[in-house]
């Protein structure tokens, strides 16, 4: 059944539920490669010998953060008010996170914790950079603390871009922002000419990633400032499935394949489908923030200390680790931080509901007061 714009913003999501789905995506692909550095064991990698279910999780949370966090930008009309929500949606978790990896798990890693830096722990806490212990994890495939931490930036990245975006009115234009996603699809093809892919770590190696997240995140905001032009129907459904299968075999085609069609297929998940009683239930305590950070670490203690152990027990056991510290994050750290952010101001030249249609719902009953975003941060 089709669902139209103003009725979809109105009603509950699935948001809840692939915000978590995602989450185990990144473990479940994570897994075989923290083993032994072997990523052709993946799973989607072997099917299509492209993307992996990690990358398609990572793309998956900037596109519906790119669509929630237009949104959000949209409805309100201090920049300076828009920088510090996000700031406090993404610091406190990872600041948390990061202090856990260093003071807990490093010393069971192996780190040597005479040797750390002070004033470089500071500095990476500042720009959201993955801790790091010298001596941690050591002779391990990725001697990293925390590995999936390397997103976090980008993610913030994406949340400034956008901002600035919109102070130069790109998003009250949509001519402008079809140009703008024009360009950085131009950008994402020269990617595979001249930059190296899938290597975060150095320069070159972050440049492409961010050209790569900043696409998708743009696609998901696509979606909702064209959202009233966009009807999500079980035919449509099937159309972008169909045609995003052979995509997904050719390496240069398939993330953007996954971006634009993929993107029609969450979003359809999102809004056409009944809701789920997980996503409910997610709406209320949202882990998936802190099931994406805890994961790793706990992910490679396993691997270092229980030897021969199989990627089927890694995933598994990571995850029911590191679903109870997601959810103590958002008791402990997450939620009280929110309850800091500032209270929004309507502007009535840019209020919007999420389909991109003007909106007279107020903000305090808006589906964006509690609906998460992230790789995986909510709103």
């Amino acid at each position: 059944m089709a669902q139209g714009a103003g009725d979809r913003e109105r009603c509950a999501n699935n948001f809840g539920t692939l915000r978590l789905l995602f989450a185990a995506l990144v473990i479940l692909a994570h897994a075989p490669e923290l083993i032994d550095g072997d990523r052709s064991r993946e799973i989607l990698t072997r099917v299509f010998g492209t993307l992996s279910f990690g990358e398609l999780a990572v793309d998956g949370f900037f596109l519906v953060s790119g669509y929630l966090i237009t949104a959000s930008y949209r409805a309100r009309t201090s920049f300076s008010g828009y920088v510090r929500r996000r700031a406090l949606r993404i610091y406190p978790g990872f600041v948390v996170a990061s202090l856990v990896c260093i003071l807990v798990v490093a010393p069971f890693a192996g780190g040597d914790m005479v040797a750390l830096s002070s004033a470089e722990t500071l500095l990476r806490l500042a720009l959201l950079l993955m801790p790091v212990v010298p001596g941690a994890f050591e002779g391990l495939p990725y001697p990293h603390l925390n590995g999936s931490m390397w997103t976090i930036p980008c993610e913030f990245g994406c949340y400034l871009l956008l901002g600035l975006a919109g102070r130069a009115r790109v998003l009250r234009i949509r001519a402008r922002y079809l140009a703008l996603l024009a360009g950085l699809g131009a950008l994402l093809a020269l990617r595979w000419l001249f930059l190296p892919v899938g290597l975060p770590g150095d320069v070159a190696g972050t440049l492409s990633e961010m050209i790569r997240f900043v696409f998708v995140f743009c696609c998901g905001g696509a979606y909702q400032l064209f959202g009233d032009r966009i009807a999500y129907t079980r035919r449509g459904a099937c159309r972008a499935a169909l045609l995003l299968l052979p995509l997904m075999f050719v390496r240069p085609l398939a993330e953007p394949a996954l971006a634009v069609l993929g993107g029609y297929l969450i979003f359809w998940f999102a809004f056409a489908v009944r809701p789920l009683a997980l996503s409910r239930a997610v709406d209320r305590a949202d882990p998936s923030y802190g099931l994406y950070l805890y994961a790793w670490p706990v992910q490679n203690l396993l691997v270092a200390h229980v030897p021969g152990i199989s990627p089927w027990a890694v995933a598994a056991l990571a995850l029911a680790a590191a679903l109870p510290l997601g959810l103590l994050s958002w008791f402990l750290v997450e939620g009280p931080a929110l309850r800091l952010r500032p209270a929004a101001r309507r502007d009535q030249t840019m209020r919007t509901d999420r389909s991109g249609r003007p909106s007279s719902v107020p903000r305090s009953t808006s589906p964006l007061t509690t609906g998460p975003t992230f790789s995986g941060v909510p709103e």
